[in-house]
C-alpha cells in the first residue's frame, strides 16, 4: 500500500485542514518496548557460544525456561517452543493426528497459515462463518461438523478472543479437538482465564507483528502430557526426549516424524524478556483503544466489534462496522485523508476488502484446491467450495468493516488526533 503523507495545505474531505500531518506509529506491539535487556539477553546466549537447545559448549537453557515461563503465565502445565507460529500450528496438528481422511473446521477470517497447515497434513479445511466477534460462529461450527470431522481451530483473531467456551461447548458434545490459535492474541483472556488454556491444545505466534516478539518464533501448549509428548516429537526428530533431552526411541506410540521446528537459545532469551514486558505492552494498547472506543459510542454511523470481555482484550486493532461498503469506504477516505495513516510499510486504518490473506477468498491456492491433500483419495467429495459467496456473513462484514492498528506506544496526543479525525468524519456523515 502506498503512504500518502497528508500535506498542511490540503484539505481533508470533512472540511479544513487535516488534523494529522505525520504519520501514525508502525503497528509491532512487542518491538515497541524492545530496549537494552533483550541485547543483553543475546549477548548472554553468544558468550556462552550455545545457541543450540539442547547442547552447547555452555548450554543456558534458555527454551527450557522459556516454556516454564510461558506455561506459568497462561496456567498450563506443557509448552513447548518452535520456530514459527505456522510451526506450532504444523507441530499440534501433527500431534492430534490430523491427516488424509480428516476435515479440519477453520474460521473465514484468518491468516493463511491456518488453512496451509491443514492441507500440508493431508487434511481438508472446512470453513464456518463469523459472528459479530469476528471470530467463530459458534452455531456455523455445529453445522460444518460431520464424521470426518477431526479438529476445531479456534483462532482468536486481531486482539480480541472469541466465543471460545461456546466453540468447546459444540466440540465436545461431537468428540473432537478443539485448537486455539492464539497467534493475535498473546494474553488475552476471558473472564481471567487465559486464552490458549481452554481448548485441547494451542498455539502462538511470536513474528514481528505480534504482542511479544523475537522477529519469529511460536509455542505449542497443552494441559495434556500424552499430547504434549507426540508435540516433542512431531517438532524435532520424531521422538520424544527424556528428562536429560536424549532422544527416546523406545515407545511405539511416539515412532513419527520429526519437522525441525526446533527454537533455538537466542529467540528464546529475546521472548523471556518479552514475555516480562507482555502485561504493560498489552495494557497500552487497550488503554488506547478504550479511550478511542469509548469516543465513537455516541455515533449512529459506526458500530463496534462485539467484545466477550472487554478487561481480556489485547487492544492491538480496532474494527468498526457501518450500515453498507460505501459508507465504510467513505469513512476511510476520509481518516486517511485526516492523516490516520502509518508510515509505508505499514498497513492500517484500510476496509476490511484490502486485508490480503486474512480473508479466506484471498487464498489463491484454497480457491483454487492446490496441493497433494484435494487428490488424495482419502479426501474423495471432501473439498469444498472456498470462494467468495461461501460464507456470507464474513463477507458482508468485511465490505462495511475497517481496521485501525493500535500500536503500543501511542501518546495521548496521537490518541486525540484519531478521536478528532474520526468524530470530524462521522459528524459529517448524514
Amino acid at each position: 500500500m502506498t503512504h500518502e503523507k497528508p500535506r498542511s495545505d490540503e484539505q481533508a474531505l470533512a472540511g479544513g485542514s487535516p488534523v494529522r500531518t505525520e504519520p501514525l506509529p508502525l503497528e509491532f506491539p512487542g518491538v515497541h518496548y524492545m530496549d537494552d535487556r533483550e541485547i543483553e539477553a543475546v549477548v548472554s546466549v553468544l558468550r556462552a557460544r550455545s545457541p543450540f537447545r539442547y547442547y552447547g559448549m555452555n548450554l543456558q537453557k534458555q527454551v527450557e525456561c522459556l516454556e516454564a515461563e510461558f506455561a506459568g503465565f497462561l496456567g498450563v502445565n506443557h509448552a513447548l517452543a518452535v520456530t514459527s507460529g505456522t510451526g506450532a500450528l504444523h507441530t499440534a496438528l501433527a500431534a492430534l493426528g490430523v491427516g488424509p481422511g480428516h476435515e479440519v473446521i477453520v474460521p473465514a477470517y484468518l491468516w493463511v497459515s491456518v488453512a496451509a497447515a491443514v492441507v500440508n497434513l493431508g487434511a481438508i479445511p472446512v470453513l464456518a462463518d463469523i459472528d459479530d466477534t469476528f471470530c467463530l460462529d459458534p452455531s456455523a461450527v455445529r453445522r460444518s461438523i460431520t464424521p470426518r470431522t477431526r479438529a476445531v481451530i479456534m483462532v482468536h483473531m486481531s486482539g480480541a478472543p472469541g466465543d471460545v467456551e461456546a466453540v468447546r461447548a459444540v466440540a465436545r458434545e461431537h468428540g473432537v479437538y478443539l485448537l486455539e490459535d492464539c497467534a493475535q492474541c498473546a494474553g488475552g483472556s476471558i473472564h481471567g482465564k487465559r486464552v490458549g488454556t481452554f481448548g485441547d491444545m494451542a498455539v502462538f505466534s511470536f513474528q514481528m507483528n505480534k504482542n511479544m516478539t523475537a522477529g519469529e518464533g511460536g509455542c505449542v501448549v497443552t494441559n495434556d502430557r500424552q499430547l504434549y509428548r507426540r508435540a516433542v516429537a512431531c517438532h524435532d526428530l520424531g521422538y520424544a526426549r527424556d528428562d536429560e533431552g536424549r532422544l527416546d526411541t523406545g515407545d511405539p506410540e511416539l515412532c513419527l516424524w520429526g519437522r525441525g521446528y526446533r527454537m533455538d537459545e537466542i529467540r528464546a532469551a529475546i521472548l523471556r524478556v518479552q514475555l516480562e514486558k507482555l502485561p504493560a505492552t498489552i495494557r497500552a494498547m487497550r488503554n488506547s483503544k478504550y479511550r478511542i472506543r469509548q469516543s465513537l459510542a455516541p455515533f449512529e454511523h459506526v458500530r463496534l466489534r462485539r467484545i466477550i470481555d472487554p478487561a481480556g482484550d489485547t487492544g492491538c486493532f480496532l474494527l468498526t462496522t457501518y450500515a453498507d461498503a460505501e459508507t465504510a469506504q467513505a469513512v476511510k477516505n476520509a481518516l486517511r485523508a485526516e492523516g490516520i495513516v502509518t508510515f509505508p510499510q505499514g498497513v492500517s486504518n484500510i476496509r476490511m476488502t484490502e486485508w490480503g490473506l486474512h480473508l479466506y477468498y484471498n487464498n489463491r491456492s484454497l480457491v483454487e484446491r492446490k496441493g497433494l491433500a484435494f487428490s488424495l483419495s482419502e479426501n474423495a467429495g471432501l473439498a469444498r467450495d472456498y470462494s467468495k459467496g461461501a460464507c456470507p456473513v464474513a463477507d458482508s462484514l468485511f465490505e462495511r468493516s475497517l481496521v485501525l492498528a493500535v500500536p503500543s506506544c501511542l501518546t495521548a496526543r496521537d490518541e486525540d488526533d484519531i478521536i478528532r479525525a474520526f468524530e470530524k468524519t462521522l459528524g459529517s456523515l448524514h
